[in-house]
Order: C-alpha cells, then structure tokens, then sequence
C-alpha cells in the first residue's frame, strides 16, 4: 500500500491550488483523488458571459509563489493568449477562461487523479487509511478535504421536475420557452439566471425573482473592501472575541454575497426596455421570504410573506432556488465522525493553520477547505485567497517556512485593523517620555472622528 505526505480528497479550486503549490516542494509525496473523469467547476452555473469577481492574478499559485509555472499568465503564454488578453484590458477573466486554467493546471499535475472517488477514510493510529471506490487502497500522514460544499434546499422545496437548485441550471437544462418561472434568491447565482432568462430566443411567458433581502444589493467593492481578502485581514479578525467576529461578518456579508454592477445593470436595462415597451412580463420582488410551494390548479404557487407581515402567491411553471450552499461533513470521513469538533451548520472546526480539531495525533493532520467562515472569516470560500491557505498549509504540514504568508507582523497591514500585531516600525512603549501613558498601553495618533 501505497503511503503519501499528503492526500487530497477532491480536486476543486483549493485542492488544486494546494497541489499546484505542492508540486514544487521537494521530496513532498502527494496524490489528489477526484471523482469526476475531467476538472469541472460548478459546470451547472457556467452562463456563458459570466465574468470572475477576482483578479485573474489572485489565481492558484501567483500571489505567494509569482514564478511558479502554474499561473495564469503561463496558462495564457502556454495558449498563445497572452498579448491578446492584455490588450482586451479584462478587469476580471471570464469563469469560463478562468476555468480553462484551471483545467490546465489540474491535468498537468502528476500528483491529480481523475474518475476517482473516494469511498472511505479512516485511521489506523499512524496515519490516515484511504479506500477508493474502484479498490485502490493507500495511506498518507496528512488529508487534505477539498469535496466543495452542497447545495442549500430550503425546507419549503421539493426538487423534481418542475424545482431544480441554481447549481443545476445548465445540467439540466429545462426549457423555459413560453413558461413562467420564479427565481428565488437575490445573490449572484439567481442575477445570473434571470439575466440569462431575459437574454433567450425561446423567452419565458413571465419571470418572478423573489429575494427575502430588502433589496436587490450590489457586490461591494473598492480598494477598502478588497483589504477585507488579505492575510493581516483575517489575522486581524482572528484574534477578536466571537461577538465581534460576528458583527463584522454581518456587516461584510456582501462584500462576498452581493450582484456585481455589470449583472445587476444588466438586468435593470432589461427590465427597463420592457417597461418602455409597455410589457409587464417581468416583476422583481424584493423583501419577501419563501415560505411554502404547493401544486396548484395550473403549475406551483409560491407563497410569500413581507416583512409586515403581507401574504402574497404567484404562480409558475419552474423554480429555481438561487439559494446558495452549505457545508456538509463528508460522507467518506463517517468512521472519523465521532472525533472532529463541528460547527453549528455542519462545518470543521478549525485551527488557525486550516487544521481541522479532532482527537487524533497531531502528527497527522487534517486540514479542510471551505470550512472556515467561522474561524477565519468572509474571504474563506473566496478564491482570492487560495493560495495564500495552501501557503499556510504547507508551511505547517512540513514545518518550514516554505513561503511568506505575511502575517508576522514584520510588513505591517496598510489598515491598522483592531487586534492587528503592532508595527515593529512604530515608536516602542519603552521610548516613551515619562509624561506619557503607562507603557502597557500601544501609543497611536489619530484624527477625532464620527
């Protein structure tokens, strides 16, 4: 039996960066199992105009190893793309380049196997003990859970014919022509499918799209927010109590939850040139919370309740829930069920270094993908960051500092954010006059504020 340093199971965007960025560590012996027979990511959502909310520079490998032959300026030199990309000045790579990258990455690296599922993981007190679904069978000193996160299925929703989830879209493909359809969820993924309603040539009768937030709000954005996406952030952020932490994740939610200008623009021109036509087959419906969906006498009634309480239905043909997604605990890892800490929703508990808290040695360590947004914040299920997690994986899984992930405090944050380390370049409290503060206390200036 085969034994590797570190196993991945599953071979999304954050187990591929981890492999990517393994790839160039010397005498690390990896292995990334994926089930599907090619790299796939969220296929059922790949709209064709569908842009990133990222950087393609914030790719799998550039910002903490810039020379790796993984990135995606390489990607685009390897296709010959190169100058032309540039030329088009692209704020963002579509998802679907963005896609092709990394497809290129993930049938490039010798550690990825594809049309490889995983049936079980369990432990044998040295090391973690991996069977396949196929019979291959092998061990590894450390896991690596990248199996993304599952559909969100409202309780009031039974998927079938005429209820598919948002992640469903394209796989399914269900013919909307000359039917009504009520879209529900006001994020990104529902804007995404109501624009490409508006845009087909074999148009829905009607669309509805029902959103329980108060409006229909725009992604954040700017040089601010973005600081939100970096290491001295979530280092920052880290050492608050919980009450704090969960303050400012509510009041982040959408700079990672919200439509981006160009969608949500998008649909409001459309919206406004069937208005100006006099067609009335369009209606948003903001500030109303789904509360049930029944058979009705001519297709399904939604029925939805207003924040004053106001009952109204409609009816349609197909719904589809834009109503995101969850973390589940893996089926594979069930005999190890009984000794991992989780969270409320399902999730790893984890350490600050992406190690999942559990009672076996600490020699072997799990780390988990997509499982933090409780113990590192907002940017946890944001590519933007990806890298930088496969950085402090690595520096931890083999106990050497194999990259800068910056959060030492030696290069401070350009945001002195509460709980940030202290600039080793400011004054220090031993130089201060004995007129000043007692030297447990930091010393700042600052302007008076609101």
């Amino acid at each position: 039996m085969t034994t590797f340093d570190l196993f991945g199971v599953g071979l999304g965007p954050f187990n591929l960066s981890l492999a990517a960025l393994a790839d160039g560590v010397p005498g690390l012996t990896c292995r990334f199992a994926e089930r599907r027979a090619r790299f796939a990511w969220h296929p059922g959502l790949m709209i064709p105009g569908a842009t990133m909310q990222t950087s393609f520079l914030k790719d799998m490998v550039t910002p903490v190893q810039p020379t790796s032959r993984w990135g995606f300026l390489s990607y685009l030199v390897a296709h010959g793309r190169f100058h032309d990309f540039m030329a088009a000045r692209f704020d963002c790579a579509s998802r679907a380049e963005f896609t092709d990258y990394m497809a290129w990455v993930a049938h490039g690296l010798e550690s990825a196997s594809f049309g490889e599922a995983i049936a079980e993981v369990d432990h044998d007190g040295d090391a973690f003990t991996i069977a396949g679904a196929s019979g291959g069978r092998w061990r590894s000193r450390a896991l690596s859970l990248g199996v993304g996160l599952v559909p969100r299925i409202p309780a009031f929703a039974c998927p079938g014919t005429g209820c598919l989830h948002a992640a469903q879209w394209l796989d399914r493909a269900p013919s909307v022509a000359a039917r009504r359809v009520v879209v529900i969820g006001g994020g990104q993924s529902g804007a995404e499918i109501v624009l490409d309603l508006l845009g087909r040539r074999d148009p829905p009768a009607h669309v509805t799209w029902i959103s329980r937030r108060s409006g229909f709000w725009t992604l954040q954005d700017g040089a601010f927010i973005d600081q939100f996406f970096t290491p001295g952030y979530i280092a920052a952020w880290r050492r608050q109590p919980g009450p704090v932490r969960q303050e400012a994740l509510n009041e982040q939610k959408y700079a990672s939850d919200g439509i981006t200008q160009a969608t949500a623009d998008a649909i409001y021109r459309a919206v406004y040139d069937r208005r100006r036509e006099g067609r009335r087959d369009v209606v948003l419906r903001p500030g109303r919370e789904v509360r049930a969906i029944r058979a009705g006498r001519r297709g399904q009634v939604i029925e939805a309740r207003s924040a004053d309480g106001t009952v109204e239905c409609c009816e349609a043909d197909l719904v589809v829930l834009a109503t995101g997604f969850r973390s589940a605990f893996p089926d594979c890892l069930h005999p190890l069920a009984a000794r991992f800490r989780q969270q409320f929703d399902g999730s790893l508990a984890l350490e600050g270094n992406y190690r999942a808290i559990w009672d076996g040695p600490r020699e072997t360590p799990l780390y988990a993908m997509n499982h933090g947004r409780h113990s590192h914040g907002i940017a946890d299920a944001q590519i933007s960051l990806a890298a930088w997690r496969s950085a402090v994986i690595l520096n931890d899984l083999t106990g050497r500092p194999l990259f800068d992930i910056g959060t030492d405090g030696t290069d401070p944050a350009l945001v002195d954010w509460p709980g940030a380390a202290p600039d080793p370049l400011a004054r220090d409290d031993k130089n201060a006059t004995s007129a000043g503060p007692p030297p447990s206390r930091r010393i700042v200036s600052t302007a008076i504020s609101d």
